[in-house]
């Protein structure tokens, strides 16, 4: 058996779910960590939540919620936008779109997420021989994200809602039945999975996180311009955000597979 059980606490519907059913008793895991990728990073609602109403509710109940960030050898703290937004850096660790429409290379989950909690892991003692057990917050009706391909030598992945059969549904049920409000879904604010409709509300709704994805989105092709390269954007629409998403337009719901599609399970739960 493993010597630690942990959710990888993401804020959004179906890990807060999964925290209700480890207060109940109905599921098996005294310890939950949020992985953080930034105050400047993660949308600011899913931190008011943490903070507001899952970690007094964890606390209540006698489970520990834990929140943990990256940090580089010399103890400093490293953001995801930090990373973006570092002078002189070339990197691109989220999936912007390139010219075609389509995801380039993603390298924030493994960083910013999976690393970050199997450091926590191991700090706590999880190893190869006596791996920790890691609760991820896929759905039913999500059931093509679940993926155990990738797993840290000293993880194992399990998925308590699939095992329950609960669907997102049965999970905002959960929530409210406890009395908490049910939270936002949790992301980067400058998520290129974001889908149109995401983007809309956010810019209706959120308009500070609308602008400052747009002026990150600015800032990479600022620099692909002095690299001379192809512009990236965080729409398939292969324009910039602010002209993609017009404001004060009202969008129907638009579906594609191509939107939204994160499907390690370690971020948008």
């Amino acid at each position: 058996m493993s010597i630690l059980r942990s959710v990888s606490y993401g804020g959004g519907v179906q890990s807060t779910a999964l925290l209700v059913l480890a207060a109940q008793r109905r599921i098996d895991f005294p310890l939950f960590v949020f992985a953080n990728v930034g105050d400047d990073s993660e949308r600011a609602a899913t931190l008011r939540y943490v903070a507001e109403h899952a970690k007094p509710y964890a606390t209540e109940h006698g489970i520990e919620l834990a929140e943990v960030q990256r940090t580089r050898r010399d103890g400093t703290v490293e953001t995801l936008h930090g990373r973006l937004t570092r002078p002189g850096s070339r990197s691109l660790p989220i999936p912007v779109r390139m010219s075609n429409g389509a995801p380039g290379t993603r390298n924030c989950t493994a960083d910013f997420k999976i690393k970050v909690v199997g450091k926590e892991m191991k700090r706590r003692g999880a190893s190869k021989d006596n791996p920790a057990t890691i609760g991820i917050g896929i759905s039913v009706d999500e059931i093509e994200r679940a993926n155990t391909r990738r797993v840290e030598p000293h993880e194992r992945i399990v998925y308590p809602l699939l095992d329950l059969g609960l669907r997102r549904v049965d999970c905002q049920r959960i929530i409210r039945e406890a009395r908490l409000p049910v939270p936002p879904k949790s992301s980067c604010y400058f998520c290129p999975f974001h889908r149109p409709e995401t983007w809309h509300d956010m810019r209706r709704q959120e308009p500070d996180e609308f602008e400052k994805a747009c002026q990150l989105e600015d800032l990479l092709n600022r620099r692909r311009d002095e690299l001379g390269k192809d512009h990236v954007y965080l729409t398939r629409f292969a324009r910039p955000l602010r002209e993609a998403i017009p404001d004060g337009v009202d969008l129907l719901p638009i579906f594609d597979e191509a939107d939204g599609l994160c499907d390690s399970g370690w971020c948008m739960t």
